[in-house]
């Protein structure tokens, strides 16, 4: 295995067991997981690392590259019931060329419950893939009716590892914007109040730091107020303000009712030759 500093191209190739995975990464002296957020400057968050740390992608690199990465690099690809969605929606080579061969260790597949479908490997075009079933990794503490999102498992189980490289995270924002929704199969509130909590007991660093908790402020200069009470009020504030929004929201989507119509209406119009159809990909690809 290289040390640190050196080079690991292609060293996620075959890999499987979470030791393997272990050796692997403890290689590099900083950890970065790189959220697909408009609040991510590469060029800014690299600057601030050295040549040995890896840099940890997700998916759709797009949403944060804008040309080849030079730097220590690892693809996450998540599996979905029809396997990974840079394989079955044909964006695979649109990923790849974001990572220049001599410093891509590869990618990493994984999936997090049995519905999910790792992908062989000859589905990401000669690339070096490595895979982890982490299936059932969050189940007994993520929000029951929700998954978890792949940028929150990695964190988690990467600070599981104990390596001795500080795990940091960039752009985890959880905030919507005009370019990129939140899906809401995800809680994103969930993640983001775990995050913060391990973030302060030292497990993870969040990029940029995290500011300072304004209710652990008032509890300390009022220590006559016991802490539950400031914590039962400020819950008492934000569902108020939560319910009041959404009523506005209920407003909107009744004023927007014919749009929505509309809308489905053209969509049904779609000729069937314009609709995208998945490619076929060999044995242990995605679903046609």
């Amino acid at each position: 295995m290289a040390e640190r500093g050196v080079s690991a191209a292609g060293a996620a190739s075959g890999l499987s067991s979470i030791d393997e995975w272990r050796t692997v990464l403890s290689a590099f002296s900083h950890i970065v997981l790189v959220a697909n957020s408009d609040v991510v400057d590469i060029d800014a968050i690299q600057s601030q690392f050295p040549p040995t740390a890896l840099f940890v992608f997700f998916n759709k690199v797009y949403k944060v590259l804008d040309r080849p990465f030079h730097g220590h690099s690892l693809l996450v690809s998540r599996g979905q019931p029809r396997g990974a969605n840079i394989v079955y929606r044909g964006e695979v080579g649109e990923v790849l060329k974001f990572f220049p061969k001599d410093q891509f260790l590869g990618i990493m597949n994984i999936r997090l419950n049995t519905e999910e479908k790792l992908n062989a490997a000859a589905d990401f075009q000669g690339a070096p893939v490595g895979h982890l079933d982490l299936t059932g990794f969050c189940s007994e503490f993520y929000t029951e009716g929700k998954t978890p999102t792949s940028g929150f498992v990695m964190a988690v189980w990467l600070s599981g590892l104990k390596l001795q490289s500080p795990i940091f995270l960039a752009g985890f924002s959880a905030r919507r914007t005009e370019k990129w929704r939140v899906v809401s199969v995800h809680d994103w509130s969930f993640e983001q109040t775990f995050l913060r909590l391990f973030a302060r007991l030292g497990k993870i660093h969040i990029h940029g730091g995290v500011s300072s908790n304004a209710y652990a402020k008032l509890a300390e200069r009022f220590p006559e107020i016991p802490p539950g009470e400031i914590a039962l009020a400020a819950a008492e504030v934000l569902s108020e303000r939560l319910g009041n929004a959404d009523a506005e929201v209920d407003k909107l989507i009744s004023l927007t009712g014919v749009l929505r119509d509309f809308d489905n209406f053209l969509r049904r119009l779609k000729p069937s030759f314009l609709k995208r159809k998945p490619p076929k990909t060999g044995q242990g690809g995605a679903e046609g």
